[in-house]
């Protein structure tokens, strides 16, 4: 008899897009198996995101992640889940120069993680490059609004469309993703009524960040949410405090250690 865990089947990147203005979608970052395994049971789709750089290996932006350190992080995702889709970044210089190039990439970091599809940033720019890869077999879900790969052209991580006379740029960039077959659009740092606007325009789900509580979805970065960084954007809400509570444990174990108070009886073996 098929027990519970074997009859788990992962959601589909058609089963995300068929989402559009119904349940809102369930969407957090993850980097390692174990915090995966946890999201994977409330999640609808896990974001292997290169904010990893930042979050994990100390990095000042995005824009110096390698595409072997996406691919790591991206197999341990995948190996700690069973029902979320696993959505992979593409991290920076690795589909910007053509589309025949961001196809490589694009399918080794599928072929090597065994992720569900990749996430790219740019909006009617990259529209050529999301067609090309739809139409050769690689899902993709898109990235509008606050890009941070781009937050030195950006002059640093603005709030985008406080001018209305931008909206219309971010309303282009949302249809020509959607148009190119993009099967979902994460709307980031966009002031509200601009992302609500563009979820009500466009045929596929926007998630937010930063965005509107209208978007067909919300993601945010696992650790911001957790209270384990020292500084949250405006946009995070805090719904743990485990920086504090890991520090509080670290220093119990010190203090034990040094006054020979562990390992105790407990935790030898005679």
């Amino acid at each position: 008899m098929s027990t519970q865990t074997e009859n788990i089947r992962r959601n589909t990147v058609p089963q995300i897009a068929k989402r559009k203005g119904g349940e809102p979608i369930v969407s957090l970052t993850s980097y390692h198996a174990h915090t995966a395994g946890i999201v994977d049971r409330y999640a609808d789709f896990i974001l292997v995101g290169d904010s990893l750089g930042m979050v994990m290996h100390g990095m000042d932006s995005t824009v110096g992640v390698p595409l072997d350190l996406m691919i790591m992080h991206g197999k341990a995702v995948v190996r700690g889940t069973k029902k979320a889709l696993i959505v992979v970044d593409m991290p920076f210089g690795t589909y910007e120069e053509s589309p025949q190039i961001a196809f490589r990439n694009a399918a080794k970091i599928m072929k090597e993680t065994g992720c569900g599809a990749v996430k790219l940033e740019g909006g009617a720019r990259m529209a050529e490059t999301i067609h090309f890869l739809v139409e050769r077999g690689i899902p993709v879900m898109a990235h509008t609004g606050l890009t941070p790969q781009s937050s030195h052209v950006m002059g640093g991580f603005k709030t985008q469309g406080r001018d209305e006379d931008t909206w219309q740029a971010h309303i282009d960039d949302a249809k020509a993703v959607d148009e190119a077959g993009a099967f979902a659009v994460v709307l980031e740092g966009m002031v509200e009524p601009l992302a609500a606007k563009i979820t009500k325009l466009i045929s596929i789900p926007t998630i937010g960040i930063g965005a509107s509580v209208e978007c067909d979805g919300q993601i945010l970065v696992l650790e911001d949410m957790l209270g384990l960084n020292p500084w949250t954007p405006k946009f995070v809400k805090v719904y743990g405090d485990l920086g504090p509570a890991i520090e509080d444990s670290v220093r119990r174990y010190a203090e034990d250690v040094k006054s020979r108070a562990f390992p105790t009886e407990d935790e030898v073996y005679r």
